[in-house]
């Protein structure tokens, strides 16, 4: 019998290029379901992008193709014998687990030479749910030295581009996953946020990213007692992350309804000052955009004032959490990840607690009856690759925390809260406007996002990657 090549499979696989660029995750699994596409001709696209780009941009760690490949044709065989309204939402298309989370029999080094040999010997929770979604897993994605900074520059692998501007950071911790899913590597990608690392890497690649509320569940508990952390994924529609979300949640809470308006007029809040950063004017530009569009759908929009914290309040709570992984040589860790952690080791978990249960109550009173706020995601456009690298650690790490003024104080609220692409400036660096919604209300914030999308599409603007 005679074997055919993997050229002459992936040959016989081919699917026309144009044909999945800028396909959303839910219309490639449309199209699968439907029999136009195969699942492994779709795979063998996403791979040959892989292949021709990824050398440039770094995005991914780790790349299981072979394994990907059997999941393809095990996700074949389902779709051929089942019936089509029985698959799961995502079945058959190509995805990716950002290196934080643990997959089977792969490695998960977090970023870190301190884990560069570990394999992991089971699936992390959420990856097993991701899997009850249909995906195929195509390898692990690039984060920042164990998620803690918003680049992803690690030492343990060459920096993480940006595909709309190589010389700039994709953004992190999940810098990977955000220039994947932005170069067309991936139609959509896992991602985590603990302090703005999805919105923050969405925002520098132009995509819809999405931070849920604590109505999920904290798939982090002995790593994030505080449930600071989010799981959720990069995408380039609503819809993806809303179906994202119900594969998360094990059920169907967001997706269905996605498209009703939402239920007004809306008291919303615009928020253009941050104690800890500039705003840069055309960013401020791009969020009152953002609040005029909801005012002309005839929701209410007033400006308020800035939220009252400091970095010096915060930073005790990300030191200890930064400090839980337990690693065995401190020495190989990055210096800004050792001046994080060697604090960290003296706060105890009912000081982090309690002050985390302090800074959560005043950023809800603030908040107060807003339905919904707007904000920029990032004060500042995405800084080049590098920029801080010869910094001392503690200087590099307050240049970071400017990056995440405007994304952390909802991890530490708990609110929903996502990024939408608004524009690109001048030099082609993509724009973000943030918009958080009420706590545990994450099906609501989805259909103004939703709203939004159809009212300033996005769509049509992508990364010449």
């Amino acid at each position: 019998m005679q074997v055919a090549t993997r050229a002459e499979q992936r040959r016989d696989a081919a699917v026309d290029e144009g044909s999945l660029t800028g396909a959303s995750g839910l219309e490639v699994a449309a199209r699968l379901r439907s029999g136009e596409l195969r699942c492994a001709e779709v795979l063998e696209h996403y791979v040959s992008v892989i292949e021709r780009l990824d050398p440039q941009l770094n995005a991914f760690t780790d790349r299981t193709l072979e394994r990907a490949r059997r999941q393809a044709r095990a996700a074949q065989a389902r779709i051929d014998r089942g019936d089509p309204d029985a698959l799961p939402p995502f079945a058959g298309v190509p995805f990716a687990i950002k290196d934080c989370d643990p997959v089977l029999g792969t490695f998960t080094r977090v970023g870190s030479r301190a884990f560069r040999y570990v394999i992991a010997p089971f699936d992390a929770p959420s990856v097993r749910r991701l899997r009850r979604g249909g995906f195929v897993l195509t390898g692990k994605t690039a984060c920042s030295e164990l998620t803690l900074m918003p680049v992803t520059e690690p030492d343990i692998h060459p920096p993480t581009r940006n595909p709309w501007s190589p010389a700039h950071s994709s953004g992190g911790s999940s810098g990977g996953a955000a220039a994947a899913v932005a170069s067309g590597m991936l139609p959509l990608a896992h991602a985590t946020d603990g302090g703005g690392s999805i919105r923050i890497p969405a925002a520098f690649c132009h995509l819809f990213g999405f931070k849920s509320s604590r109505a999920l569940p904290n798939f982090y508990e002995k790593m994030d007692p505080l449930h600071m952390a989010s799981v959720g994924a990069v995408t380039h529609t609503v819809e993806d992350a809303a179906a994202v979300y119900d594969v998360l949640a094990g059920e169907a809470v967001t997706r269905p309804g996605l498209d009703e308006a939402p239920a007004g007029p809306l008291r919303v809040g615009l928020l253009l000052e941050s104690p800890l950063t500039e705003v840069d004017p055309q960013i401020a530009q791009a969020a009152q955009r953002v609040a005029a569009t909801l005012a002309q759908m005839g929701h209410h929009v007033e400006e308020v004032s800035r939220i009252d914290g400091s970095l010096e309040e915060f930073l005790p709570i990300y030191q200890a959490l930064a400090a839980r992984p337990p690693v065995l040589s401190e020495r190989v860790l990055q210096p800004v990840t050792r001046w994080l952690r060697d604090p960290g080791k003296s706060v105890s978990a009912a000081q982090a607690r309690a002050r985390k249960d302090d800074l959560e109550r005043r950023i809800l009173d603030w908040f107060g009856d807003l339905d919904v706020l707007v904000t920029p995601t990032v004060g500042q456009l995405a800084p080049r690759v590098g920029q801080w690298r010869e910094l001392p650690p503690g200087e590099q790490f307050a240049r970071a925390a400017t990056y995440g003024a405007f994304t952390a104080p909802f991890n530490l609220s708990g609110q929903p809260a996502a990024t939408l692409p608004v524009g690109l400036a001048p030099d082609g660096r993509p724009i973000g406007a943030q918009v958080v919604g009420r706590s545990r209300g994450d099906a609501a914030l989805l259909r103004v996002c939703r709203a939004l999308e159809r009212a300033l599409p996005w769509r049509h603007r992508r990364a010449a990657a």
